[in-house]
């Protein structure tokens, strides 16, 4: 009578010779192309972040009365948006910025239409009378990141920024007709103006005055339909006016008579097209290496930047190609030859360069895998197991599509890691066919699925517990879950694909690969006498010498007079080993930090001047910190800006750099050589540049903060305190002295306040009496000051080549805007006929700039930011510092200061700090990883309490998961890296990939057991025989993490996997049969005298 086959059996028989089998094994093949074919490819994952600024003005309003008036009652509006994380305000001068971020995942569109709805549902949110505008919403998300930049710069001195600008427009609209681009433009333009600048002088000479003027450009600029005029039968259409279309034109307007001539503008003002006096500049310069890059000239050039960015969903990489290969076209077109276009970032490119490296990783880490196989089984046997891997790869790659994610360096990540598992179900079912063909006489058609089967069931629950070890990290919150939630996803459909694989196809491939072999065995030993029944004793599949090297190690833990004292000691050296591994976090030999820095060909240099400086002023320092950042051996070129953001990358849209814009800001962009041509790692070039930087910084008074592309999610900053409390000013005083011991604290760097300078400023009043009695009005002499200072457009060009609108903008002539005498010598148009010096009416005082107030959450909030360097590098230990001497302040009661670290402080009645920065994020992964790893814990205990029905057996199976930590922690140590999220994943999958050697221990325990064997004996039986396919999965998955080891990010996880595989491997050997043998021995024997 033929043994009853379980499941995996069952499905091993009905496939191993059947048709379907093959064609089943090419659809998988098919739909692994299809996947590489159709995923768009990104270098790094697309996080869905939405975040939605609301520009409020509320012109002449002071920064308190802004606050009060608009942000609080907006800010109450917008926090009942459903899936709103945080909302975040500054109020200043005139103007209310708010900033709403939604939780990671929400659908972008869904969300921005739920705070339009918020908003113009309830306008009446905002006073009513007083001259606040209408809220400017600007939506911003993964999607507004450019792609690609390309810098637009000439060597010919007559091409300046304000012709690069009209190359760049013209270049936009060619740029954007490109299928899957999404924003395309300009960054540092100038654009045209015609400026007409009025000689004060002259205009009192002809009695004129600014205001006179303005109303006389706006009435001379009119052209439309008038009405129609009927002749006979048809009707005519009547247009009167006429467009001004040229500076020309505009300076030989006629504005008044005097003395019996005709006034001109042109007899009292400069008129001119040109270029608008320049709110922001932008440069490019070359560096040392800027050859390398084809970089002919070397030097410093004005530059205009183009940026473009692509829809969501497409592939990078096909599109930056498109758009290359048009700017390509465009040249000696558009582009005339004397421009020069540099290509200053090439996402696509980088994203295409990593996806290549690791898919050839993947390709080699499943050739190291299979040449295992061939050393240790036959070339036979690996070929199987290789289009085993192969056909589970290419199944993975098409989950991975479906799942909807990119081909990124995460996703592939997880697939190099996942070899070494992905390999382990195929190995076993092999190995053991190999095992059970040794000696018999059996048809391989009834030896294949009895040895499926007999591996089936413990193969079956080992994928599952590793499944269940990893799946729950894929329930990660915040930022870093949708970051890295590739790794158990496609790690967890890989398992249960390899599973069916392995049942399915495996069978069908040795049957095909190994029956011609086997059948000349079997002619061979025609006649000889069975070695292998059904009823057999396995002992004989087990070789002498295995058999004596086990019962060497396990005699004295087992057999020997003393093994219960012998099992005690190894028991005490575990548990020293366990403890002496974790003390290396605790004394530093280890470093706990949430990612390493990665190794980008890029940085950036973020300088804030104090308030009140000129654009002048802060370009002066942008060339000293440029003129020191082109002599560093490794930068290509820069890309500076003053008054205006670089085009903002995923660490600038977070941050929110996009909304930096003023006369002191200033930024560079900094381009490195690509990683093979250099020694030093992006971080460290960056490292060596910050010091010299602030020390130039310094001289002018410039903050001047180094900011590395993060190398997962980014924060504000990597330290951040908030500081919350009754009052602002106390508040402020409060972050000062913070920001102090920032300063003391060793090796923290780029600190900073939210706290701007102060900053003088002229504040001129209206005398309402005395305006009054002149018949002046106050609006008007608000208007002429801000025409004078500013510029304000009276008009505009009617032209039909400007792809922007082209403003007629009447100002005082800048040689005259330097003196307050002058610009009180301006005359005002009187209700009375008369014109009014502007010095009769106003009084002139000065004092400060109104501090900006920042919000967050509702909460008035002072935010104090720094960086960690020095040799632990990781803010983590900063932190504890700094947060040992705040320990020290009081609050202004007397009390201690409270300081949170999880949540803001509910009440702000007194003073109170809470940690945010990279702290925040590291506790929210570490907690949910955490939380993970304790429901994988408990489902692996579960599945294993459901297949050998004990509460105990399942405890004696798990006991190898804290020997991985003997393995991971001194690894760290050996190796010099820092535990990171990416260790952690190493170690949660360790637990599952453990789990699976002792379940195939303690199951043939039982087997062996179940067939007469005495307990000690199948206790040795069965590190004898599943030594061999434990060490084959253990190095397969070895090998697959060593691909990763080179890799910055994913070194820690490789380390993890490596050091911790192969020390619990060994342990686990030792530690379950000992372990499972002291435990059961009691009960097996009471079972075997019964």
């Amino acid at each position: 009578m033929s043994e009853r086959l379980g499941l995996s059996g069952s499905v091993a028989k009905k496939f191993q010779n059947s048709e379907i089998t093959p064609l089943l094994a090419i659809v998988g093949f098919l739909l692994g192309l299809f996947a590489i074919a159709v995923t768009p490819q990104e270098e790094e994952p697309q996080i869905s972040v939405t975040f939605a600024n609301v520009f409020i003005p509320y012109p002449g309003a002071s920064a308190a009365e802004v606050e009060q008036t608009v942000t609080v009652p907006a800010e109450q509006v917008l926090s009942e948006v459903s899936g709103v994380k945080h909302v975040y305000s500054f109020s200043r001068d005139g103007m209310a910025v708010l900033t709403v971020r939604y939780r990671v995942g929400e659908d972008q569109n869904a969300a921005i239409l739920r705070l339009y709805n918020a908003i113009f549902s309830n306008e009446n949110f905002l006073p009513q009378g007083l001259g606040v505008g209408k809220p400017l919403v600007k939506p911003m998300g993964i999607d507004d990141v450019p792609i690609l930049s390309f810098t637009l710069w000439s060597d010919d001195p007559a091409i300046n920024g304000y012709e690069l600008t009209q190359v760049a427009h013209s270049v936009e609209a060619e740029l954007k007709g490109i299928e899957g681009t999404r924003k395309v433009y300009t960054v540092a333009d100038v654009e045209r103006v015609v400026n007409v600048q009025l000689d004060p002088v002259r205009l009192a000479g002809y009695g004129l005055t600014m205001e006179g003027l303005a109303k006389s450009l706006m009435g001379a600029n009119r052209h439309g339909l008038s009405g129609t005029f009927v002749e006979g039968n048809q009707a005519i259409p009547v247009y009167a006016g006429d467009f001004l279309s040229s500076a020309e034109e505009i300076a030989d307007l006629v504005v008044a008579q005097h003395e019996g001539r005709l006034v001109h503008l042109s007899d009292v003002a400069d008129v001119e097209l040109g270029p608008d006096t320049p709110s922001s500049y932008g440069w490019f310069a070359t560096g040392p290496s800027a050859w390398i890059k084809g970089i002919e000239k070397s030097g410093r050039y004005q530059s205009v930047t183009i940026a473009v960015s692509k829809k969501e969903g497409l592939n990078a990489v096909s599109i930056s190609k498109a758009v290359i290969a048009k700017m390509d076209n465009l040249k000696g077109y558009l582009i005339p030859d004397n421009v020069q276009v540099t290509l200053t970032r090439d996402y696509g490119a980088t994203a295409e360069a990593k996806a290549n490296k690791l898919i050839g990783k993947l390709g080699f880490a499943t050739a190291f895998v299979v040449l295992l196989v061939l050393l240790t089984m036959g070339w036979r046997e690996a070929l199987i197991v290789g289009v085993a891997v192969l056909l589970t790869l290419a199944l993975t790659l098409f989950g991975n599509w479906a799942w909807g994610f990119t081909l990124n360096r995460v996703s592939l990540f997880a697939l190099i890691f996942s070899i070494g598992i992905l390999v382990d179900d195929a190995i076993v079912v092999v190995e053991n066919i190999h095992r059970h063909m040794h000696g018999s006489t059996k048809k391989l058609l009834d030896i294949i699925p009895k040895a499926v089967d007999e591996v089936g069931g413990p193969t079956i629950l080992a994928t599952f517990t590793v499944i269940a070890a990893l799946l729950p990290m894929a329930f990660v919150t915040g930022l870093m879950g949708p970051y890295m939630s590739p790794i158990p996803i496609n790690a967890s459909t890989g398992m249960l694909i390899s599973l069916v694989v392995a049942f399915v196809v495996t069978p069908w491939l040795t049957y095909k690969g190994l029956n011609g072999v086997h059948n000349k065995h079997l002619a061979a030993h025609a006649g000889a006498a069975v070695a292998h029944e059904d009823d057999a004793p396995p002992t004989e599949e087990v070789s002498s010498g295995m058999l004596k090297l086990f019962r060497g190690i396990y005699g004295p833990f087992v057999t020997s007079k003393v093994a219960w004292f012998n099992r005690t000691v190894l028991a005490l050296v575990m548990i020293g080993l366990i403890a002496a591994s974790l003390y290396l976090v605790v004394n530093g030999s280890v470093i706990l930090k949430m990612l390493p820095f990665d190794n980008k060909s890029e940085f950036q240099v973020v300088v804030d001047m104090p308030e009140g400086t000129t654009t002048e002023g802060t370009a002066a320092v942008m060339e000293a910190l440029g003129a020191y950042l082109i002599t560093v051996p490794e930068v290509t070129d820069i890309q500076s800006y003053v008054g205006t953001a670089s085009p903002v990358g995923f660490n600038g849209l977070v941050r929110q750099f996009y909304l930096r814009k003023g006369p002191n800001v200033g930024d560079i962009q900094i381009n490195l050589v690509d990683k093979h041509h250099r020694e030093r790692k992006s971080h460290d070039v960056a490292r060596a540049v910050r010091q010299p930087l602030q020390e130039i910084g310094a001289k002018y008074g410039a903050n001047v903060k180094i900011v590395e592309v993060p190398p997962g999610p980014p924060v504000q900053s990597p330290l951040v305190v908030e500081v919350y409390g009754p009052n602002y000013v106390t508040q402020i005083e409060y972050a000062q002295q913070i920001e102090k011991l920032f300063h003391a604290t060793p090796d923290i760097v780029d600190i900073d306040t939210s706290v701007e300078s102060p900053a003088k400023r002229m504040q001129i009043r209206v005398d309402r009496k005395r305006a009054a009695q002149l018949g002046v009005d106050a609006g008007s002499v608000i208007n002429v000051i801000q025409s004078a200072l500013e510029g304000k457009n009276a008009t505009y060009l009617h032209v039909t080549d400007a792809k922007q609108a082209i403003p007629v903008r009447i100002s005082l002539h800048d040689d005259w805007k330097h003196s307050v005498d002058n610009l009180m010598a301006l005359k005002l148009d009187s209700h009375l006929g008369q014109q009014v010096p502007l010095t009769e009416v106003v009084q002139i005082s000065y004092g400060k700039i109104n501090p900006v107030i920042h919000h967050k959450n509702l909460k008035r909030v002072v935010y104090v930011t720094g960086d960690m360097a020095g040799a632990k590098d990781s803010p983590l230990y900063g932190l504890m510092e700094i947060d040992s001497a705040m320990g020290q302040m009081r609050a202004q009661g007397g009390q201690a200061m409270e300081r949170f670290f999880i949540k803001q402080p509910s009440m702000t009645a007194e003073i109170s700090t809470k940690w945010d920065g990279e702290w925040q994020i590291t506790y929210e992964t570490f907690r949910d990883m955490g939380i993970a790893y304790g429901i994988g814990l408990l489902m692996i205990y579960l599945l294993v309490v459901a297949q050998f029905r004990s509460y105990v057996v399942p405890i004696v199976i798990m006991m190898p998961i804290p020997l991985t930590v003997i393995g991971v922690m001194p690894g760290h140590a050996i190796m010099g890296a820092q535990f990171t999220a990416t260790s952690m994943i190493g170690m949660i999958a360790l637990a599952g990939i453990i789990v699976r050697n002792s379940i195939l221990l303690v199951d043939f325990i039982n087997e062996e057991t179940s067939a007469g064997l005495p307990f000690a004996e199948a206790v040795i039986h069965a590190g004898a025989v599943r030594s061999k396919p434990i060490l084959l999965t253990g190095f397969a998955a070895i090998l697959g993490a060593l691909f990763i080891l080179d890799d910055p990010i994913f070194s820690g996880l490789a380390i993890s996997l490596i050091f911790g595989i192969f020390v619990s491997t060994m342990l686990t050997l030792i530690v379950i049969p000992v372990t499972y043998y002291s435990v059961m021995n009691k009960r097996f024997a009471a079972q075997a005298t019964a």
